[in-house]
């Protein structure tokens, strides 16, 4: 490759901030892989969930930031601790109207922040931190025990309940993450969270989560069935390449992608900034030291994986951009919630395989959706 062409690709990774560090391996154990950045939409920095189970909340935070600056909003830096504040009371009382047989925890889905949203409004990180006076990061690990401790302990009394457990499960998120605020003052102007979501134009329904499974009728909207859709969110079915093709209308057209994924597969390195799916038999010794052949993926392998419980519900994070290694291949841009600690500043580079194997579902806006495919949904 000609020096001026690498010299370009090298001015491409600094500017969209995908620059790979120098590796700190002798030339034998090298990083095998070299990304060209194809697409790269607007995105805020890279934040860290810490010690949290609110990865839904931070990737789709980051989703609705891009969504605004590509709306012409500018860009803000919003509370993902506002959402998990206004989810969990609705968590605690689907858990006791269930007697306790309902998914109760720090887990949820995207449109979970859609709704948090769409009935209690928006605030910038300033105004709601969920955190401490002192306390610099976050670890729910007290929060969610008591909280489930709480749920537990009602649904185990017999005869008469009352409502005094919600005032007790508000105290808790009160004294752990703060109470949310009724007003408050951002550059310059006072807002309400409701006002303020109005102010930046969001619409709720605007919004629409996607999958592939074929345990369903494709084409219907359904209810996926993992622990975490405790508020038994709904998506649209459609057959695995016309998934590919929504998420890649979008990133192309300017819009970007919360993604809900499976990320326990060996294939899946944070460290790395990649995930790929290598054909059976790979050596793990191979993985990240050498370009590995991966996986063909099919409707049938996808859905085995699923019924199997192979792929589950494990990680939410969101998809901003597009890139191509040495050999041609996609990868989607993928910007996660763990922190900058990786050769990408957070962001890892995920492979076609991987997406269509390990992806549980996704939410775009419904006008990124391909004409056709949007027809077919009746959207």
């Amino acid at each position: 490759m000609k020096k001026t062409a690498l010299l370009l690709i090298a001015l491409v990774f600094a500017a969209s901030g995908f620059a790979q560090k120098k590796s700190k391996k002798s030339d034998a154990n090298a990083f095998p892989y070299t990304f060209e950045v194809v697409k790269d939409n607007s995105h805020t920095s890279t934040k860290d969930q810490c010690r949290t189970g609110t990865c839904w909340s931070f990737a789709t935070i980051s989703f609705v930031e891009s969504e605004l600056i590509r709306m012409g909003k500018g860009e803000h830096n919003l509370s993902e601790m506002f959402n998990v504040r206004v989810t969990y009371p609705k968590k605690a009382e689907n858990y006791v109207r269930y007697q306790g047989r309902a998914q109760f925890g720090p887990g949820s889905l995207s449109h979970d922040v859609i709704n948090a949203i769409r009935d209690h409004g928006m605030v910038p990180e300033e105004a709601y931190s969920g955190l401490n006076p002192g306390v610099s990061e976050h670890n729910h690990g007290e929060l969610d025990a008591m909280l489930e401790g709480l749920v537990k302990g009602v649904t185990e009394v017999r005869g008469s309940k009352t409502d005094a457990y919600k005032k007790a499960v508000d105290a808790v998120l009160d004294a752990t993450l703060g109470r949310v605020p009724k007003k408050f003052a951002y550059q310059g102007k006072e807002y309400t969270p409701e006002s303020f979501r109005d102010a930046m134009g969001f619409n709720a329904s605007d919004y629409v989560s996607l999958s592939s499974f074929t345990h369903h009728a494709m084409w219907e909207p359904f209810i996926l069935e993992v622990p975490d859709n405790f508020s038994q969110g709904q998506f649209y079915n459609v057959p695995m390449e016309d998934l590919g093709k929504v998420a890649q209308n979008a990133l192309g057209n300017g819009y970007t992608v919360a993604w809900d994924a499976d990320v326990s597969e060996r294939g899946f390195s944070f460290r790395n900034g990649m995930a790929i799916l290598p054909v059976d038999g790979t050596s793990k010794d191979d993985m990240f030291k050498k370009v590995v052949a991966e996986q063909t993926v099919t409707q049938e392998k996808r859905q085995e994986a699923f019924d199997m419980q192979s792929t589950t519900d494990d990680h939410l994070m969101h998809i901003t951009g597009m890139s191509k290694d040495q050999n041609g291949n996609m990868y989607y841009i993928t910007k996660n919630s763990w922190g900058t600690g990786n050769s990408f500043d957070g962001f890892q580079h995920v492979s076609e395989a991987y997406f269509n194997m390990k992806t549980v579902g996704i939410m775009v806006h419904k006008d990124a959706i391909p004409a056709d495919i949007r027809s077919k949904l009746g959207l």
